[in-house]
């Protein structure tokens, strides 16, 4: 048997760069086929990208022997296969790393880092217990782990089992006072349960141990604005930028904060999205504010959103994402509007409705909805899931519910019930709940236009916290928010209304991912709607 020699040093390097790229593309077939040539050189790099490549072709076994020949060598550095679930993540396989991990602690008994990552990945698949399990056994192995002791305190609070958490969080901190991380997570636990001055002071010991942690003060900043704290929330806030792959306008044209005698007349503002839907419906609200003062206002937002924005008045121009951006003097993304205008009489910005939509598809919209006299309430029981960014998936596993949670609907006399829902949680519809009868016209809904003027027809959205809660808000729509009991800082704490739109009810959970008693209170007040409707 010949062996061939190993490729020169620039050669070796092309190839594991092209090797990684295949692999952060979700292409580790091909990554594989590049690698495994490799395998006999002696290069860490060769064996990590071999393991990545073996873990993403379903050859858990591979992986997890190359994983652990690595972990070997360095045994205080986390875990090499705690990498894969990143990877597999960023291609929606979230659950294809479980047996590589499982397959790492098999072979690794011993090594609490392997538990570690089995159990952050078990908290992000919602396996809560089996997640604690696991990550009591990485503290029976490794008793000073920091990490373990913040993933078992998750995973304890994601059960409801709040003081269980809290008072792991309390021990650690009695140990390690000047853990930056723990007075963060403990931070965000109190924010969670309405202990506000706790929370904020504990953000601040995290800040002034380390203080330019952008992930941090975004959630500090997050703190202050559920507390109502809007001018230093807002101002907080602007430490989003500074976070790892997020848009960062040139600060030379990042548009300032309005001072008293500031004049914009005439100048170019461009208004640009920047997260979710949501976001924008909300902060649309603010730039009549603009548009008084003068300025000409330039927005850029998604398709799904342009034929709405373009019926605000006054707006210099609406464009989507894929014109070309005109020439402007200031750059506001839509999060940085509040900011903008904390320190004028436009704080909470237009108040609603400031939407509206138009007649024509008002009048078209009508004959998708029925017209016998019973109370037609919309509804929306998913977000729009994003599994491949795991913020963004954990909160979308809160506040979703299963379309079967809202059967006591079906029951109540003297409604209709409306699907307002679109994407993946719409294919509940094919098992609907025993009774439960649901109009859907959402087939035929292009965007939020036409989402606009369905609502406008409606008598009440019934929703959880999505985009169709801000969009039916904005209308002035009357709008039941379900919301999760570790709810969005816009929706405050310790009420069911909201300063943004008046005529938003909220109803939210009393223990966490319990729907049952949310639903029967919003059947409630739904059925009492229902009796008062005139004949």
């Amino acid at each position: 048997m010949t062996i061939d020699p190993p490729p020169s040093g620039s050669v070796l390097d092309n190839v594991l760069r092209q090797a990684l790229e295949r692999i952060k593309a979700g292409r580790f077939a091909e990554a594989l086929d590049l690698t495994t040539p490799l395998q006999h050189c002696v290069d860490e790099r060769i064996d990590l990208l071999l393991a990545h490549a073996r873990a993403g072709c379903h050859d858990p076994a591979g992986a997890a022997v190359l994983f652990c020949r690595l972990a070997g060598r360095y045994p205080s550095a986390l875990h090499p296969a705690h990498e894969t679930i990143g990877l597999l993540v960023a291609q929606d396989r979230r659950a294809d790393a479980e047996p590589v991990l499982r397959a790492v602690v098999a072979l690794t008994p011993e090594d609490a880092r392997a538990h570690e990552s089995l159990g952050d990945l078990l908290i992000q698949l919602t396996r809560f217990t089996e997640a604690e399990a696991v990550l009591r056994s990485a503290l029976h192995l490794r008793p000073d782990s920091l990490s373990a002791s913040h993933l078992l305190a998750a995973a304890l609070a994601e059960q409801g089992r709040i003081a269980e958490a809290d008072a792991l969080l309390r021990q650690v901190l009695d140990a390690h006072p000047d853990c930056p991380v723990t007075h963060a997570n403990r931070a965000t636990l109190l924010s969670v349960e309405n202990r506000v001055e706790e929370a904020l002071d504990h953000f601040r010991a995290s800040i002034a141990l380390k203080p330019d942690n952008a992930r941090v003060r975004l959630n500090y900043s997050i703190a202050l604005l559920k507390a109502g704290r809007y001018a230093q929330g807002w101002a907080e806030h602007e430490w989003r930028f500074r976070l790892p792959g997020h848009a960062n306008p040139p600060p030379a044209i990042l548009m300032p904060s309005i001072t008293p005698g500031m004049d914009i007349a005439g100048k170019r503002i461009l208004v640009s999205q920047e997260e979710g839907l949501g976001d924008t419906l909300m902060y649309l609200r603010f730039l009549p504010a603009l548009v008084r003062r003068g300025a000409r206002v330039i927005v850029r937002v998604p398709d799904a959103l342009a034929g709405l924005v373009r019926r605000m008045p006054g707006l210099h121009r609406v464009i989507s994402d894929h014109h070309a951006v005109p020439a402007h003097d200031w750059h506001c993304p839509f999060i940085s509007l509040p900011r903008v205008f904390s320190a004028t009489a436009d704080t909470m910005g237009d108040a609603a409705p400031y939407l509206t939509a138009a007649p024509d598809l008002i009048r078209h919209w009508a004959a998708h909805i029925p017209a016998n006299g019973r109370l037609n309430a919309g509804l929306v029981w998913g977000g729009a899931p994003r599994p491949d960014v795991t913020n963004a998936h954990i909160i979308d596993q809160k506040r979703s519910m299963r379309l079967a949670a809202l059967a006591p609907l079906a029951r109540i006399a003297g409604i209709n019930l409306v699907s307002l829902q679109k994407g993946p949680a719409a294919e509940q519809m094919s098992a609907m709940p025993e009774g439960m009868r649901l109009y859907d016209p959402m087939d035929d809904v292009r965007d939020m236009h036409d989402t606009a003027a369905l609502i406008a027809g409606l008598d009440v959205v019934v929703s959880v916290d999505t985009s169709i809660v801000h969009l039916a808000g904005a209308l002035g729509c009357p709008t039941i928010l379900m919301d999760r009991y570790e709810n969005c800082w816009r929706w405050l704490s310790g009420r069911d209304d909201s300063p943004w739109y008046p005529s938003l009810r909220i109803v939210r959970q009393t223990r966490p991912r319990d729907w049952n008693d949310v639903v029967r209170r919003v059947a409630a007040i739904l059925g009492d709607m229902a009796e008062q409707r005139p004949a």
